[in-house]
C-alpha cells in the first residue's frame, strides 16, 4: 500500500516535470517579486537599525526565503478536489481500496518536490546572488528549516484540501478559494511579516494556522528565532496545527461520502 502511495508522489512529479519551462520562467518572476519587496522595505527602514524585531538584513532574507519556501508549499488541492467534485469524477474514489484524502496529499507532495528541486533550490541560489541575502552557516538550523518547510507543506495541504471539500456542500466554492488563498498569502507573514501587525491581530493570529505556514519558518532561518527550547516550541505549535487540522478534514470527508452530488454529471 505504501508503494501505491509512492507512486502518486512520482507520478505527479513526472508530470511537473514536463511542463518545468513554466516554472523555470516562474524562478524569474519570483526573483522580480523579491526584488520590489526587497527596494521596498529598504524604503520603510530608511535609517532604522531595526522594526518589528528585525533588521533590514533579517527582513532581505526573510522576504527571499518566504517566497522561495511559497514555491514548494503552494499547490491547488483545492482547485483539484473542487473540479472532482463537480465533474462527479470524485465518486470513483469512494470504491477504490486507499484514502482519497492521503492520495490529494502525496500529489501535491510530488508535485512540491518538484517546486522544490527545480523552482525554490535554484530561485534561492538566483536571489542570493542578486541580492544582499545572510544565509544561516549553523547547519542545525537548516535542518530544522527543512523540517518546519514540510510541515509548512502539510499544513497549507489540509487547509486546501479543507476548501475543496467544502464543494460538497456549496457546490460552487470559488470564492471560498479565493478568500483561503489571500488569508494564507496575508496572514501566513508571507507578504507582511507578524511582527508588524498590531498587537491585538498578533494576538488574534497566533490562534489561527496560517502563521505556521510562512512567518515561523521564515523567523526560525533569520535566527528571530533562536535557541533549542524557543525553536522547539515553534516546531511544536506546527506539529499541534497539522494534529488538529486532522480532525476536520476527517470529519467532513465523512460527511461529504453521504452527500454526493454531481453537477452535471
Amino acid at each position: 500500500m505504501l508503494s501505491a502511495y509512492a507512486d502518486f508522489v512520482r507520478i505527479r512529479f513526472l508530470t511537473m516535470l514536463a511542463y518545468r519551462v513554466n516554472y523555470y520562467s516562474g524562478i524569474l518572476i519570483y526573483a522580480v517579486n523579491i526584488g520590489a519587496y526587497y527596494f521596498i522595505w529598504n524604503v520603510i527602514y530608511g535609517e532604522n537599525a531595526s522594526l518589528g524585531g528585525m533588521t533590514a538584513g533579517q527582513m532581505t532574507t526573510y522576504v527571499a526565503v518566504a517566497w522561495m519556501a511559497r514555491a514548494f508549499y503552494f499547490n491547488n488541492l483545492d482547485r483539484e478536489i473542487a473540479g472532482e467534485i463537480r465533474d462527479g469524477s470524485v465518486a470513483i474514489q469512494f470504491i477504490r481500496p486507499y484514502s482519497y484524502i492521503l492520495v490529494k496529499m502525496m500529489q501535491g507532495f510530488g508535485e512540491g518536490l518538484f517546486r522544490f528541486l527545480l523552482f525554490s533550490t535554484p530561485g534561492m541560489v538566483l536571489v542570493t546572488l542578486l541580492f544582499p541575502v545572510q544565509l544561516p552557516t549553523d547547519v542545525s538550523r537548516w535542518l530544522v528549516f527543512l523540517l518546519m518547510l514540510f510541515l509548512s507543506f502539510v499544513i497549507n495541504s489540509q487547509i486546501n484540501i479543507l476548501t475543496g471539500l467544502l464543494a460538497f456542500f456549496v457546490e460552487n466554492n470559488e470564492g471560498i478559494m479565493r478568500m483561503k488563498r489571500v488569508a494564507v498569502d496575508l496572514f501566513s507573514g508571507l507578504i507582511i511579516p507578524i511582527t508588524f501587525f498590531p498587537e491585538w491581530s498578533q494576538a488574534v493570529l497566533k490562534l489561527l494556522p496560517f502563521q505556521a505556514i510562512t512567518y515561523l519558518p521564515g523567523a526560525v532561518f533569520t535566527g528571530q528565532v533562536s535557541g533549542a527550547s524557543a525553536v522547539l516550541n515553534v516546531v511544536g505549535v506546527q506539529l499541534l496545527w497539522f494534529v488538529l487540522l486532522v480532525i476536520p478534514m476527517v470529519l467532513l470527508w465523512r460527511s461529504a461520502r453521504k452527500r454526493l452530488f454531481v453537477q452535471g454529471g
